[in-house]
């Protein structure tokens, strides 16, 4: 096992760091700096057919300085936080900003937005894992799926456990920090009949251990699913409905930010430039973010540049009314800040949810998407082509497996074509989301 991770510890020493930072630089000229520091510890096994593949222990640490030299930015970084490398950093990020070309939009978030309101919200359960129980659950895991009949061998099952600090300070005065934990457990085995071979996972994850699906559950979630591939068959070709399992749902509510994200729209880089208040689901759909919420995994009571987070709606009974914008990006966009440097945190859905079996039978005939490849996915025009595999639906039952085919359309018009969303909440991310049925697709298959 590693050494002890004295979170408090830590958490001491990176405030004062960030402090060190900020003094030196105002004393070697910046008009304003902003740092950001980190340290994480951690452990990570994998077993392979009943065998230990690898033990890693971690343990990483990192310090950034942004200083402003009137209009002028500079950044360096460094993987040691040490005294002697804050300066090396400090000195770099300034030789830096004396080089490069005015940008208006540069400089802090406005004091007034920092967050003032700094509550615990419950993130930070270490596990006290030793290296033999670590390595005990991952070969409990994949037992229980080399035991289901059917299962021919396994790809492994890896089990990672970590705790960390980050800490963020400025020259406005703020100094926010956020100790947090992270453990998932997972699984990939290979099933075989005569038609070849299929290979399926399942996994955990939660902030607190004790919040993980037991070891053998996951292991023989993972034998099932694989089971269910085999067989699998290429679908028709043709405009069809397509159910995206919640699973690879949240990959879709994915694409909607980075096309409302702010980076993407000063740069023209996104098929929503210029759409807010524009009807974009149907007018029962509702998409929102809640940072504060205890426990979940992206919470935060600030984002990456001190501002106080917040409550955002940014779809509301259909209609685009928020982008997600970080200081530059809003000052870039002449807008202000929605508290969304580093992305958005806790997305969660309202609309009136069907159960899996409902979303079946309203489908009828079409294809239940469980599984995603590449990255066919263009944020300027949202043109969305995916290689996909799942199941064929008939009559509102899966009837087999399918693979080999490629789902395309437009996100604008998936989004529209959104017929419902399922109860079958995936939370384990964060974003919370059901299946979605969308009514059209171009399936393109045998």
């Amino acid at each position: 096992m590693t050494q002890a991770f004295d979170a408090a510890t830590q958490q001491g020493l990176l405030e004062s760091r960030a402090e060190q930072a900020l003094a030196l630089a105002r004393r070697l000229g910046a008009d304003a700096a902003e740092v950001g520091a980190s340290v994480d510890q951690g452990i990570g096994v994998s077993v392979r057919e009943g065998e230990v593949e690898t033990v890693e222990l971690s343990r990483d640490q990192g310090i950034a300085v942004t200083v402003y030299v009137g209009l002028r930015k500079g950044s360096a970084s460094s993987t040691d936080a040490s005294e002697a490398s804050i300066q090396a950093v400090v000195e770099k990020a300034l030789s830096i900003a004396r080089h490069t070309g005015e940008d208006p939009a540069a400089g802090l978030a406005d004091a007034e937005l920092m967050a003032r309101e700094l509550p615990d919200l419950d993130v930070h359960h270490p596990w006290a894992l030793s290296t033999d129980q670590a390595i005990d659950l991952a070969l409990t895991c994949e037992s229980a799926g080399r035991r289901v009949a059917g299962i021919r061998q396994s790809e492994g099952a890896s089990l990672s456990s970590g705790e960390g600090v980050r800490v963020y300070a400025n020259s406005h005065g703020f100094l926010g920090s956020q100790c947090g934990s992270r453990h998932s457990l997972s699984c990939l085995l290979i099933a075989e009949d005569a038609g070849g071979m299929q290979r399926d996972y399942d996994y955990t994850t939660a902030r607190d251990p004790r919040d993980l699906v037991a070891a053998e559950t996951v292991g023989q979630r993972a034998a099932e699913r694989t089971l269910q591939r085999l067989g699998a068959q290429r679908p028709a070709t043709g405009r069809l409905p397509v159910m995206f399992d919640a699973t690879v749902a949240s990959g879709l509510v994915g694409h909607l930010m980075s096309a409302i994200a702010g980076g993407a729209l000063y740069r023209e880089a996104s098929f929503l430039c210029e759409r807010l208040g524009d009807t974009l689901f149907p007018e029962w759909f509702t998409l929102f973010e809640r940072p504060m919420e205890r426990g979940a995994m992206a919470s935060s009571p600030f984002d990456n540049d001190g501002v106080q987070t917040r409550d955002n709606v940014f779809i509301e009974q259909g209609r685009l009314t928020s982008y997600m914008l970080s200081a530059y990006s809003a000052r870039r966009l002449g807008m202000q800040t929605t508290g969304n440097a580093g992305g958005a945190r806790n997305l969660r859905i309202e609309a009136p949810l069907q159960s899996r079996d409902e979303l079946l039978a309203r489908m009828g005939r079409g294809v239940l998407v469980t599984e995603l490849m590449g990255q066919g996915v263009n944020g300027v025009t949202g043109d969305y082509s995916r290689g996909a595999a799942g199941f064929w639906v008939e009559n509102g039952e899966i009837q087999y497996p399918v693979e080999e085919f490629t789902i395309a359309g437009n996100l604008e018009t998936l989004f529209k074509g959104l017929a419902g969303v399922g109860d079958d909440l995936d939370t384990r991310g964060g974003i919370h989301t059901g299946s979605w049925l969308i009514d059209e697709m171009t399936v393109a298959g045998a």
